[in-house]
């Protein structure tokens, strides 16, 4: 066992391992790989971030990539799971807690918790006492958690925007209970524009962010009681609700018009028709939280990232144009959804698309 922790750069091999691990659904591969880390000198913090979050990301971006399956996905995500699980056993994952009491959830319907899993176990080997809930964490059950443990701050992880009117009622749930939020997830943006919209408490980019920010600056907790502003002067026009509320038969309409306007879907499979409908509905959920957060651009970056994922599985990025025609033709009287959809469509007339199939 090496005397002095690794560098940064002793992560690679490791990684490198850990990866082979994970396409040959190899798990106790996977566990040697990240408790070799451990004992040849890497600290806890970096072997769950340089090296297991680090080849997760790999995931994510293989299967963007087309070259990976969804189930190869799937199945790559619960050996990292199961190899996180096999690191907090480990006698120096374990700890004292000697600072304060922190509960981390996912904002109920998000489903991807590795990051939240990762942050968790960041935060206990810093000296938290944590409680990790997991993923598709509803409100009530997180908040009676909270009167039940009265925690310093809650850390709320979404990846996927489409749950931000979700956690937008989540924090101000916690708040409302004298409980502050820091939140974090690719949902929330790149900057954390979402999480001040929202009224966060803080917003940290990334788990070791969020641990110096917590430990440096404790959370100031709202007064009990206290409703947290919410306030969002655009809802006023109802779109949102609309369009949130009439989803499925938007889905349904614009599906059938797409048999007329779009020729080849008359030759589709069976499985071709499903993944098509599963397209609709997350375009039409897209919209609604551009609506909701009045953020064009938020729609556009979904359907820049979608064209990308289509165009490195052979299906023209173009493709999705007649689509958001129908949905223009059903929400013409929606001014501000119908400006994003035309925004979007310009967005997609522009966007390149890499020799690898990425959008750029």
């Amino acid at each position: 066992m090496k005397s002095t922790t690794m560098t940064a750069s002793g992560h690679q091999q490791p990684a490198a391992e850990l990866w082979e691990a994970v396409l040959r659904f190899d798990e106790r591969a996977a566990v040697t790989a990240v408790l070799g880390a451990l004992e040849d000198g890497l600290d806890v913090e970096c072997v769950l971030l340089d090296v297991i979050a680090a080849v997760q990301r790999r995931v994510g971006e293989e299967w963007a990539a087309n070259r990976l399956s969804v189930s190869q996905e799937h199945a790559a995500t619960a050996i990292n799971e199961r190899a996180v699980a096999a690191l907090a056993r480990h006698p120096r994952s374990r700890t004292s807690p000697i600072r304060g009491r922190l509960t981390v959830a996912c904002v109920d319907g998000e489903w991807h918790s590795l990051p939240a899993r990762l942050l968790a176990e960041v935060l206990t080997s810093r000296g938290w006492r944590v409680d990790y809930l997991g993923s598709q964490v509803p409100t009530p059950h997180l908040i009676a958690h909270l009167h039940r443990t009265g925690p310093d701050a809650v850390a709320l992880s979404s990846s996927i925007a489409t749950r931000l009117p979700t956690a937008h009622a989540t924090i101000t749930a916690c708040q409302a209970v004298g409980v502050p939020v820091m939140v974090g997830g690719a949902a929330f943006g790149a900057d954390g524009q979402y999480a001040r919209l929202l009224g966060a408490d803080a917003w940290a980019a990334d788990a070791r962010t969020a641990a110096d920010d917590l430990a440096r600056n404790p959370l100031a907790r709202p007064r009990p009681g206290h409703q947290a502003i919410d306030d969002l002067p655009h809802l006023a026009d109802q779109e949102y609700t609309l369009v949130a509320r009439t989803r499925r038969d938007l889905v349904r309409t614009v599906f059938a018009g797409l048999e007329g306007a779009f020729p080849a879907m008359l030759g589709y499979t069976e499985a071709q028709r499903e993944r098509t409908a599963e397209d609709l509905a997350h375009i039409v959920e897209f919209l609604a939280t551009a609506l909701y957060t009045d953020d064009p651009e938020l729609f556009s970056r979904f359907l820049r990232w979608t064209a990308g994922v289509l165009s490195t599985r052979g299906v023209p990025a173009r493709s999705l144009l007649p689509a958001l025609d129908l949905l223009g033709r059903e929400l013409k009287d929606f001014p501000r959804a119908t400006g994003m959809l035309h925004t979007g469509a310009a967005a997609l007339n522009r966007t390149p698309v890499t020799a690898s199939g990425t959008a750029q």
